[in-house]
């Protein structure tokens, strides 16, 4: 296996996606989920084949990517997943709210379980409905689901949940066990639950992932799983991303989705994300591989440079979650490192309020630029 090596900073910064483009040229740029590696081959080729065809007009249907996918989730999970089942949209967020107007009334409410993905915070609203926070509980070993806490909303009225698996920012990957018990709960309540799972192909260890539809006839019945290849193949702007129902209750959600949900796809980011699930798996084992080294390497960095910050490695994805608040940084220590370090992290509290004095870094980039990012970092340390 052929590990994949991050493109120089001079070929990066000629990019113009929102990573590259928000700062200035003397920041490093480590905040937003963007990989710095080049396309997989089996990528590029697709989406040139459609432009040299001049094929980029509306999709004709989710069929290219709904096979694709069904045949990369048997092979990589053992999820049998029948492609008339998925459906496409635009990306991930998109797909959340149109399952969440289909599952929650007007002025319903939506349990989240922060710290999590910022737009956890708004998705809910923009489908109208209210948030209810479940924070996570911090562990000797992590974090975990707040499954009793979760059940008090419930009993309390809650119309839906939205799971984050593999759990952004922390790459926690839940349990088997978990899952089921989370099912279970959602089938005694008869509370729709709605599974982010856009990190799932970036796991460090084989099988350690269970798709949430998988654990239970509970969680298919009501259950849909959101997902798309733009995380693991870093093609978030190619447009395109799932959401699968494998119960007559979840598949009559789907059908009663305005047309232009799906029409909205992009028919670029449609072949693209059929050929990263068909033709994508050595790229993204290289891009595991080259990943693995720098969670490694981020861990002695912060060791010898920065002891005081407390790491955790992720079990999936390029994300690292920082406890900064040993070095005094206040609670919004991004704010430091962009402003005396040069470095741009992602703040903690955007996460939510137990994100106050973290911050989260992506470390899917080269092994230089981490370690010079580091040595940025160390060097404001006695200044805070």
């Amino acid at each position: 296996m052929r590990k994949i090596a991050a493109e120089p900073l001079a070929v990066l910064r000629a990019r113009t996606s929102f990573k590259w483009q928000t700062y200035p040229e003397d920041v490093l740029p480590l905040f937003v989920a963007e990989m710095d590696y080049p396309l997989a081959e089996p990528v590029q080729q697709a989406i040139i084949a459609r432009v040299l065809a001049s094929d980029t007009g509306y999709i004709a249907g989710p069929e290219p990517v709904a096979e694709a996918f069904a045949g990369y989730a048997g092979r990589t999970w053992g999820w049998m997943v029948a492609p008339e089942d998925v459906r496409s949209t635009t990306d991930v967020s998109v797909g959340i709210v149109e399952c969440l107007r289909q599952a929650v009334p007007v002025d319903g409410s939506v349990i989240i379980t922060p710290p999590v993905y910022p737009p956890f915070f708004e998705l809910p609203v923009e489908a109208d409905a209210s948030v209810v926070e479940v924070p996570l509980l911090p562990t000797d070993d992590g974090w975990r689901l707040d499954l009793a806490g979760i059940e008090r909303a419930f009993a309390r009225g809650a119309d839906a949940l939205l799971l984050c698996n593999p759990h952004n920012p922390l790459g926690l990957v839940h349990s088997a066990e978990t899952l089921r018990a989370l099912a279970d709960l959602s089938a005694q309540y008869g509370v729709a639950v709605v599974s982010d799972e856009i990190h799932a192909p970036l796991t460090y260890e084989p099988g350690a992932f269970t798709p949430y539809l998988t654990v239970s006839d509970s969680a298919r019945e009501y259950g849909i799983c959101v997902t798309a290849a733009s995380k693991g193949w870093n093609i978030a702007g190619t447009k395109c991303a799932v959401m699968v129902a494998q119960s007559d209750r979840t598949r009559l959600m789907l059908a009663s989705m305005p047309e232009e949900v799906s029409a909205r796809t992009s028919i670029l980011g449609l072949h693209a994300s059929a050929a990263a699930y068909n033709d994508g798996g050595p790229w993204l084992a290289g891009v595991m591989a080259s990943l693995a080294d720098n969670r490694q390497l981020l861990g002695d960095l912060l060791a010898d440079l920065l002891p005081g910050v407390v790491y955790r490695p992720p079990s999936a994805g390029y994300l690292a979650w920082l406890d900064f608040r040993a070095l005094g940084w206040n609670a919004d220590p991004a704010a430091l490192a962009l402003d005396q370090a040069r470095v741009a992290l992602e703040p903690g509290l955007r996460f939510g309020r137990a994100g106050a004095g973290f911050a989260r870094l992506n470390f899917a980039c080269s092994p230089e630029v981490l370690t010079e990012a580091l040595e940025r970092l160390a060097g404001i340390r006695s200044h805070a």
